[in-house]
């Protein structure tokens, strides 16, 4: 049996995803890993682990779908427990601060001991990633269609949350900009 304190945000997450639509654990994957801000790799043994724990707690129900010329599918639906339980969660839950730990500013802590060709070229790097990301986020908001059945305090919610991945990026974007000209302008005339 699964106690309050063993659930992980992913059990929520689960929750949260089926309460918008019953789901199989291979939806749940595909939701997952086109989400935005769910960061799990949705890998399978981590869903499918936390639906049997679910289950055992009758937060979700399952039924096995036969269709013809297909393999069976095994879909899972909330609870009104499972709803319960996930509101419960999304109210009593304190916030968590996000956490700062960013690989690439030990990377640049170093990087002061390297020619500013070498500065330059870890930062275009970096902006190159962060560019990449960010067209990639800005493709998976494209691609989500599921929000026609959903009330406009849902889309306003969604919304800011794209709003936030998006000014993250940009904001390490412009930052990156900033150090870049500063080491051309300071720096690149010493050698």
């Amino acid at each position: 049996m699964l106690k309050r304190d063993d659930m992980t945000t992913i059990h929520y997450a689960i929750l949260g995803l089926l309460s918008e639509k019953p789901m199989t654990g291979y939806d749940l994957k595909k939701k997952m890993q086109d989400s935005l801000y769910m960061y799990w790799s949705g890998n399978n043994n981590q869903i499918y682990k936390a639906l049997l724990q679910l289950s055992s707690n009758d937060f979700l129900k399952s039924e096995i779908l036969h269709q013809d010329g297909a393999p069976s599918k095994k879909i899972c639906f909330i609870t009104d427990k499972g709803r319960a339980e996930l509101q419960e969660w999304i109210y009593s839950t304190q916030p968590e601060v996000p956490e700062f730990r960013k690989h690439f500013l030990i990377q640049m802590a170093f990087a002061a001991k390297l020619e500013p060709t070498q500065i330059e070229e870890l930062l275009l790097k970096y902006k190159y990633e962060l560019n990449s990301q960010l067209i990639i986020q800005q493709e998976k908001q494209r691609r989500i269609k599921d929000t026609k059945n959903h009330t406009k305090q849902e889309k306003f919610i969604e919304n800011m949350i794209f709003d936030n991945i998006f000014k993250f990026f940009k904001s390490e974007l412009e930052w990156t900009q900033k150090v870049l000209e500063g080491v051309r302008k300071n720096f690149r005339e010493e050698q």
